[in-house]
């Protein structure tokens, strides 16, 4: 009774418990805040009867509750407490801190704890009138309580007929159970289900997602200890999950799960594997989970093992699939959910003798007799191998892990590693015989269907926790330290394989690493389906982010070295080989990481291996698709299809990170930075990535503090170049950026550089922007000064600059005729070379808008005479309706007239039959007349010319056929308003007309013209009586 509460720090399978490991680091976790309630003496009135513990708990006062006291009961039963009870009303699946409090006095203080014998055996011991009076008491104290049912019980007790008088003694809460009862940790099952369902209908938001996955991590915790409350608990999570009603609303909708969820479900299918491959569960047990996995998996609603996509993956139970397989109906393939690879393992045993011989013994080798030729069952080393369906074998492993069985699972993950490092070596041999073939097509099959990273069984993931849990160094008060809340990276040490098991004297660190590096090395398939290929890339991540943990030594070192160099020689085995399939997962990622991991031991190796890696086959439209026969030793490919790759954004861009780490690393050293750049331009068909890779080289060859890098900058200017002949006949948003970052670049090399680009600017740039961009920049007072370039460099630069422009001009005159000018400026002979083409261009290919701005330019340089011509030309160009008195040409109009105006009487007199022909608007042409008559022509002093200085009049030419052009537009104008004019619009029409009398009383006869102009429109427009009589009160 006394050794059967847990003597020591132990498991508490629905908290977190002292050990084995330490728990999150939370403060508010119920195991910690019940320690804390211990440690400051908050438990008091301890009391053991039997297999039963009480006390009381003191949770002291805080600034908005009092200081509270409750009540505390635990049941246990060989050292697993059966059932709690806390005054505290907690609605949790973990127990509350005051029942952790009461647990852990009883552990670390036991003989502070009064034990009693159970009641039962106590009350045994009193005659009759003890009995009595101890009834009487008992009653006395709790009478409120305890009376009604006191007396039914006595009313029981005296009636013959009674149950109670049937049965045979009387039960006792404290006597504990028989030897034969089960015994298992309370759950509060109904507790588990509204943690699980109020978690789900929050759909991730709010830290749920962590808070299941905290439940699935107990799930494990709890199979670790080997308590059935693990797959009961998997059960009540199941059933919520399955209720969960956005899986019937997603299925209607036709919508896939959000990612989150989806990661949930496979952690659930997963678990489920690792349940039902208990190597102990008893027969009806998986009978039972297996009945309840089907009836899960022929709901409607139940979620794919692949989201929305069929596969082609092999059952759980077979190393490998018929080539026959792949012909067959998508749809007619079977349906696969979550939980069939559960259903699978629920086929799998552990009777086999070879596999029981290798998971319980360390010392399990062949005898020496039987090592001659081939053995299926041990290498040629005697050393045992488990031949199976990887990621199955694995799946044997994770239920030995989660079980509790760690060395048993490490035999196994050996024997595995054994078998994959013959398979490796018999590949090696296949690819020998067929090297020179399968070079000359350039193609290969895939040998895997399935990949074994982003698989659902993470098999490569659960080989290197398992032995990498064997090397991990425990840090001492790993509570306090994780009290912090800072993540701390695990440390590691090498512990030996045990000695049967392998002679090299290897160790289990250095297995992780060989067998992480085999598994992501694989050649395979990438799977279809968006949440396939995302898994992909997530697993391998996770992975990778693993073995960042690992420090290398020289031991590790080796063992990377090594398995790289396999790696290269894999053929079509290895993801890494000389020849991979179109369809091969890309390799980009994983290499990154070998790369820099390499890097500081086999620079060589590193950089073979990276710029290998630096492939992606399935963007390269000459790429063979693969050869699809069946060689009896290779397993075929899925037909070719034209693949459908969700991820390839991703892709791209990790294949992009992998060369910019390659970049940063060659800086310096022009042999590795011109390979690297030559991998880069024949790889990566991207230009806004081979942009980004340009803006990191130069970022890395400038820095802040030091010289420039040359060979560095060479290489960004390079790719700036390749970024701007892909994009210059294809529509980019950031065209104008590339453009501007390639000057900037190329100063920074040099003038030698800036004088290339000017003189290739027609394969990089179009004419606009080499006249507004780049030769604008290049000619700026900045460029210049940061240059520091001499007077004849600046000439040469300068010549480059004009040429382009002229070129750029007769080329495209509409867009780069003015830039043209302004960089011409300077040089008399280009600067009218440059207006010539003007000129030229000025009859047929530019519009107005470009005239009058080239105008208004030559005016401002003091040309006023060009400015003259090219605004008369902008002229013939344009035409002004009645009705567009706000067109944005109106002030190019006036400022054109006013400079012919200025110019004297013989250009007005030619601009004005010019304006009279494209200008139809009444009140433009009046404004126009009106500035005419205030100044005399001719101000603005051209030499050589004399003016009279008198204002000119409206009677001759040439105001007159100004004049007749301006009231004509009135007349017209005032008949079209009028017919379709409202009445709201008649104060306006009427203020319309008052300008036009104005205008007709410039005329000599003018007053009579307009009298008679009304007249009319008073017999034409009768009808309109109300405006008709307006019309009369203003005008007569």
């Amino acid at each position: 009774m006394y050794s059967s509460f847990q003597p020591g720090p132990g498991p508490a399978p629905a908290d977190d418990s002292p050990a084995p490991a330490p728990p999150a680091p939370a403060d508010g976790l119920p195991f910690r805040r019940g320690a804390r309630l211990l440690d400051t003496g908050a438990v008091d009135n301890v009391l053991q009867v039997g297999f039963h513990l009480s006390g009381t708990v003191t949770e002291p006062a805080t600034a908005t509750e009092p200081e509270m006291t409750y009540k505390v009961a635990i049941s246990f039963d060989r050292c697993k407490i059966t059932s709690v009870t806390c005054g505290c009303g907690n609605k949790d699946i973990f127990y509350c801190a005051h029942v952790v409090a009461l647990s852990l006095y009883r552990i670390r203080k036991p003989e502070q704890v009064k034990l009693r014998l159970p009641i039962s055996e106590t009350l045994f011991q009193m005659n009759r009138d003890q009995l009595q009076k101890f009834v009487q008491y008992l009653i006395t104290e709790h009478h409120t309580e305890v009376l009604p049912t006191a007396q039914k019980l006595a009313d029981d007790i005296l009636s013959s007929n009674s149950e109670i008088n049937q049965t045979h003694g009387a039960p006792d809460p404290t006597a504990g159970a028989s030897i034969d009862d089960e015994n298992c940790w309370h759950l509060d099952e109904e507790q588990v289900r509204e943690q699980v369902k109020l978690f789900l209908s929050q759909g991730g938001y709010y830290g749920s997602g962590k808070q299941l996955n905290s439940m699935f991590a107990k799930v494990r915790e709890m199979l670790r200890m080997r308590d059935s409350n693990g797959a009961r608990m998997l059960t009540l999570i199941t059933e919520q999950f399955m209720a969960d009603p956005r899986l019937a609303l997603w299925r209607q909708q036709g919508t896939g799960m959000t990612d989150k969820c989806r990661q949930l479900w496979d952690e659930l299918g997963a678990l489920w594997v690792c349940v039902v491959l208990n190597p102990h569960c008893k027969l009806e047990e998986k009978s039972c989970w297996l009945r309840q996995l089907r009836k899960w998996g022929d709901m409607d609603v139940c979620p794919l093992e692949d989201g929305n996509y069929g596969n082609e993956l092999p059952n759980i139970t077979n190393a490998l699939t018929q080539s026959s397989n792949h012909g067959q109906d998508p749809l007619a393939r079977p349906r696969r959910t979550v939980f069939t690879r559960a259903i699978e393992g629920c086929d799998l045993h552990w009777q086999d003798s070879h596999l029981q011989r290798i998971i319980s013994s360390d010392f399990y080798v062949s005898p020496a007799y039987q090592r001659e030729g081939e053995s299926l069952l041990f290498n040629a080393q005697g050393q045992p191998l488990w031949l199976e369906h990887v990621p199955t074998a694995c799946a044997r492993v994770d239920a030995l892990r989660s079980h509790g069985y760690p060395k048993e699972a490490l035999r196994l993950t050996v024997a595995i590693i054994n078998t994959l490092r013959l398979q490796q070596q018999r590949q090696l041999e296949i690819y020998k015989h067929q090297k020179k073939e399968l070079l000359q097509r350039g193609a290969t099959t895939i040998t895997n269907l399935e990949g074994w990273v982003g698989h659902p069984l993470n098999p490569v993931g659960c080989l290197f926790l398992t032995l990498t849990e064997a090397c991990r160094l425990e840090e001492e008060n790993c509570l306090e330290i994780s009290d912090a809340g800072e993540a701390k990276a695990p440390a590691y040490q090498h512990v030996p394989v045990a000695p049967g098991c392998q002679e090299s004297g290897e160790s289990y660190l250095a297995l992780a690493l060989e067998v992480a590096l085999l598994g992501m090395g694989q050649q395979r398939v990438m799977p279809e389906g968006l949440y396939a290929q995302d898994k992909v890339c997530r697993n391998e991540e996770q992975i990778l982010a693993r073995l960042q943990e690992l420090e290398l030594d020289a031991v590790l070192v080796q063992t990377l070295r090594k398995q790289c160099l396999l790696l290269l020689e894999g053929g079509p085995f290895s993801g890494l080989g000389e020849v991979i399939h179109r369809e091969s997962v890309p390799m980009h990622t994983f290499a990154k990481y070998l790369f820099s991991a390499l890097l500081p031991h086999d620079a060589d190796l590193a950089y073979k291996l990276a710029l290998r890696a630096m492939r992606l086959p399935v963007l390269e439209t000459t790429a063979p698709a693969g050869d699809v026969t069946h060689p009896p030793h290779l397993v075929s490919v899925v037909p070719s299809r034209y693949p459908r790759w969700f991820t390839l954004g991703h892709l791209e861009s990790q294949q992009c990170e992998l060369a910019s780490t390659m970049l940063t690393a060659a800086k310096g050293d022009m042999l590795r930075l011109r390979t690297v750049l030559e991998a880069i331009q024949k790889n990566i068909h991207s230009s806004s990535l081979i942009f980004k890779l340009a803006q990191d080289a130069f970022k890395i060859a400038t820095p802040a503090d030091s010289n420039p890098d040359t060979t560095l900058l060479n290489v960004a200017l390079e790719l700036g170049l390749q970024v701007m002949r892909m994009t210059l006949s294809t529509l980019n948003w950031r065209r104008r950026e590339m453009v501007r970052w390639l000057v900037t670049c190329a100063t920074e090399v040099g003038v030698r550089a800036l004088l290339s680009i000017l003189q290739n600017w027609y394969t990089l740039f179009t004419p606009t922007e080499a006249t507004s961009i780049v030769a604008a920049t290049v000619m700026s007072h900045t460029t210049i000064l940061r240059l520091s370039l001499e007077y004849p460099q600046r000439e040469e630069l300068a010549g480059c600059a004009r040429t382009l422009a002229l070129q750029c001009a007769m080329k495209d005159p509409q867009n780069c005729a003015l830039s043209a000018l302004t960089l011409c400026e300077k040089d008399h002979i280009a600067f009218e070379t440059a207006y010539q083409i003007v000129i030229d261009a000025a009859a047929t290919g530019m519009t107005y808008s470009q005239l009058f701005t080239i105008a208004r330019y030559m005016e401002h340089r003091g040309y006023p005479l060009r400015a003259f011509k090219l605004a008369s030309l902008a002229m013939t160009h344009l035409n002004l309706a009645y009705n567009q008195d706000t067109h944005p040409a109106i002030n190019d109009v006036l400022w054109a007239c006013a400079l012919s105006h200025s110019l004297g009487k013989n250009e007005l007199a030619a601009i004005i039959p010019l304006v009279v022909k494209s200008v139809h608007c009444a009140t433009v042409l009046s404004d126009i007349l009106r500035r005419c008559t205030m100044t005399a022509p001719g101000l603005a002093g051209i030499p050589g010319r004399r003016n009279s200085g008198k204002l000119m009049s409206t009677d001759k030419a040439p105001l007159r056929q100004l004049l007749d052009a301006t009231i004509s537009a009135y007349i017209n104008t005032t008949h079209s308003r009028l017919t379709h004019i409202s009445p709201r619009h008649y104060g306006e029409f009427i203020e319309f007309l008052s300008k036009a009398r104005e205008t007709f009383l410039l005329a000599q006869d003018g007053h009579l013209q307009f009298a008679q102009f009304i007249d009319n429109l008073k017999q034409i427009y009768k009808g309109k009586k109300k405006l008709m009589m307006l019309v009369r009160e203003r005008f007569g």
